[in-house]
């Protein structure tokens, strides 16, 4: 097993993949999602990342449903002391932007619906540019006085806000963000590496990046136009955004490396998240405890520089 790391200087220390609580009430079941919090637990990791807005896309829900779902686990499992609990809070139609007023009440709720008393890191869901930010983070702040909040992060933030953020809190001594979460992997990488990551390791943050495997792109299962109807919801706009020449040859050097290591082109994917400097904990969602155990096998892929240099030079 692979050392603790700290998500930026909160003092909270985490196993270096993430299980990514979105599916939790939509792609998988409540008993589905217990089983996969149990294995993902009892296989040593902790960092449970879910949000309030999860899963109000899916007709018949409204929002609010993982938070739930992994409240009753809690109760059920005893496990919330195994845990490294993050929550998030802006995107959803019923508690939107981080006003202090939203963000006081949003918290209520979700801490009613995880059914605990405290959020390891609550992070802002999205930037919003109608709140001043030493609103926002003087709001934060009131929730860490209170015992309700350990530690904050940023998501989905440019890197001038976050770099604004962060010199709020300097200059009116407010908690900062501890972590960025930002979308990043193999072939998503612009987003993140053109100023996001300088502002994040200058400052020593926390990054735990999302859509890790691009949608499912880099498990290999998209590879021509043919494989869009592999996935009834996703597989049309995967193999439209994914399906050309740069992710061709991204899935050929994933190839290359998973054959060398007896791996999967998913695990490679994920062992090169995990093995980039200042990346924390990679992200990743699962519907059944076999795929899971896949995924989680990709901590111990041991990837040499050379295997780096090549995914690199593809996904340049």
């Amino acid at each position: 097993m692979t050392a603790p790391r700290e998500l930026g200087r909160s003092g909270l220390k985490v196993l270096p993949i993430a299980f990514g609580g979105n599916v939790f009430g939509w792609g998988a079941d409540e008993k589905t999602s217990f089983a996969l919090l149990d294995a993902f637990v009892d296989a040593g990791y902790n960092l449970v990342d879910t949000a309030d807005v999860y899963s109000a896309w899916v007709p018949g829900n409204q929002g609010g449903e993982s938070e739930a779902i992994l409240g009753r686990w809690f109760q059920r499992s005893g496990k919330r002391d195994k845990v490294v609990l993050a929550s998030k809070v802006a995107k959803w139609a019923e508690h939107p932007g981080l006003s202090a007023d939203n963000i006081s009440e949003a918290v209520e709720d979700s801490l009613r619906r995880l059914q605990t008393d405290v959020i390891d890191l609550y992070q802002a869901h999205e930037d919003d540019a109608s709140t001043p930010l030493e609103t926002t983070l003087a709001a934060f702040g009131r929730l860490i006085e209170q015992g309700k909040v350990r530690a904050i992060g940023a998501s989905n933030y440019s890197a001038e806000r976050l770099q604004a953020a962060l010199k709020v809190s300097e200059d009116y001594k407010l908690p900062r963000y501890e972590t960025l979460q930002p979308e990043y992997n193999l072939y998503d990488r612009a987003g993140y590496e053109d100023g996001l990551e300088a502002v994040a390791r200058e400052h020593g943050l926390g990054v735990i990046s999302y859509y890790s495997l691009a949608s499912g792109f880099l498990t290999g299962k998209y590879r021509s136009a043919d494989d869009a109807g592999k996935s009834s919801s996703r597989g049309s706009s995967v193999v439209g955004k994914y399906v050309n020449p740069r992710g061709l040859r991204i899935l050929q050097a994933l190839d290359d490396v998973a054959g060398s290591h007896k791996a999967t082109p998913a695990q490679v994917a994920i062992a090169w998240l995990i093995a980039r400097p200042g990346i924390t904990a990679p992200i990743v969602s699962a519907t059944s405890v076999e795929q899971l155990r896949d995924v989680l096998a990709a901590a111990q892929v041991g990837l040499t520089a050379e295997d780096v240099a090549q995914l690199e030079s593809a996904s340049a």
